[in-house]
């Protein structure tokens, strides 16, 4: 077996994961049985490129875990025969990943301008911004909290009716660049908000009490080069010092547990932690504005993809957060309205026992800075489409993840603290 690996990794220091075609590449599930598994899976990662979809890094994988990755073209023939042969039970969940890029976009007519029924360029979406806002100048307006490393300017939304002193959710979306549904869920629900105000009763209820802070791309640079350059880049787009690897992961850059676990020193790994919390423009600006209006936010979302999960802290320590009882009852209530409308299970809990322990994310952040209802989303599916999700999804997996979002919108109005 290691003769087999030794002869994998000969080859594959020139096979770079960032071709412009994914032909061929393929996406492997296996589940470890034991350490020695665990190990196999360790082994070939260090000798070859592994995009790890689920879980983030190869070292978080543990024995009995199910574990999502790719690997090149070239690789795929030996990669199963050494998982045949070292007997670690496997699946290809993707056979060619081009072809599933491709069918991700499965209206075969482009229509040019904004849908929310289909994936958006950041141009697109910055455009639609300035529209939703100038179209719905008493329920919307538009402001730039930041700019992003590449000079982009970050726009945030405000939906809700104007009154006093209201208490605010802030949602985000699209910290992980090529998360493609999570932007699209930001889109839908600054949507829904416009058009069902004065019609549906929770909406304009919500809507007339609270304020909702949308951020519907964090890591916009990150997202583009999604479009142009790698369909499968995940972190930011900064540069790093004394390396030629670029991009921080954003959801490993704030200062909660900052770095200590399921989080890469090594600026090459996807979930490099960045040199320092918040040396990521994106999440800085971010926290800034939270900073700024903690008196106001009660409530903080994060919407990432995939595997079906809805979570809250704690991420970065398996210490249960003071507020589990009801942190717990929340998301457990939340799950089951998710549910009540296309059957989609999602399981939730607290990040770290949940799926596995990640420090500096930013629902964890939130949390001890005082805003109580931190949650983070992982939106469809569970592994048969991952990050590729067709656009005929696009439209359930945001009319049942609104549900969710309205149970704890709701709940958070009827509790504030």
């Amino acid at each position: 077996m290691w003769a087999l690996l030794v002869l994998i990794g000969a080859a594959s220091v020139s096979a770079h994961l960032q071709d412009l075609s994914f032909d061929g590449q393929k996406v492997f599930r296996v589940i470890p049985r034991n350490d020695e598994q665990v190990e196999i899976l360790n082994s070939l990662a260090s000798i070859m490129q592994v995009d790890f979809w689920q879980p983030d890094s190869v070292t978080l994988v543990r024995p009995k875990m199910q574990v999502d990755f790719r690997v090149g073209a070239e690789k795929s023939f030996e990669v199963e025969e050494l998982l045949k042969e070292s007997g670690v039970e496997y699946q290809v969940l993707i056979d060619n990943l081009q072809a599933a890029l491709d069918a991700q976009f499965d209206s075969k007519s482009r229509a040019t301008g904004h849908s929310y029924e289909k994936y958006n360029d950041w141009n697109t979406i910055a455009a639609w911004t300035a529209d939703i806002a100038a179209q719905n100048p008493d329920l919307v307006s538009r402001s730039v909290i930041g700019e992003t490393y590449e000079g982009r300017p970050m726009y945030l939304l405000k939906v809700g009716k104007s009154g006093q002193n209201k208490k605010a959710i802030f949602i985000d979306c699209g910290f992980h660049a090529r998360e493609w549904i999570s932007p699209a869920f930001c889109q839908w629900f600054v949507k829904e908000a416009v058009e069902t105000y004065g019609k549906d009763t929770v909406t304009t209820t919500l809507l007339d009490k609270l304020d909702f802070y949308v951020l519907p791309v964090v890591n916009i640079d990150g997202y583009v080069y999604t479009w142009t350059n790698n369909r499968m880049w995940r972190k930011t787009r900064s540069k790093n010092a004394n390396s030629l690897c670029y991009g921080t992961d954003p959801n490993r850059n704030f200062n909660a547990g900052w770095c200590t676990t399921g989080a890469s020193k090594s600026p090459c790994a996807e979930t490099y932690c960045g040199s320092a919390p918040e040396s990521e423009k994106e999440t800085k600006a971010l926290a800034d504005f939270i900073r700024a209006h903690l008196s106001t936010i009660k409530a903080y979302l994060t919407i990432h993809s995939y595997s079906q999960l809805l979570l809250f802290p704690y991420s970065y320590t398996y210490t249960l957060p003071s507020d589990y009882q009801e942190l717990n009852s929340i998301a457990s209530a939340a799950s089951k309205q998710l549910a009540s409308l296309y059957n989609t299970k999602y399981t939730y809990g607290p990040g770290a026992e949940t799926i596995y322990p990640a420090a500096g994310g930013s629902d964890d952040w939130a949390y001890d800075q005082g805003v109580k209802y931190s949650f983070t989303f992982e939106l469809r599916d569970t592994g048969r489409y991952g990050f590729l999700l067709p656009e005929s999804q696009i439209k359930p997996t945001c009319e049942e993840t609104l549900l969710a979002v309205k149970y704890i919108a709701n709940y958070v109005l009827e509790h504030l603290y």
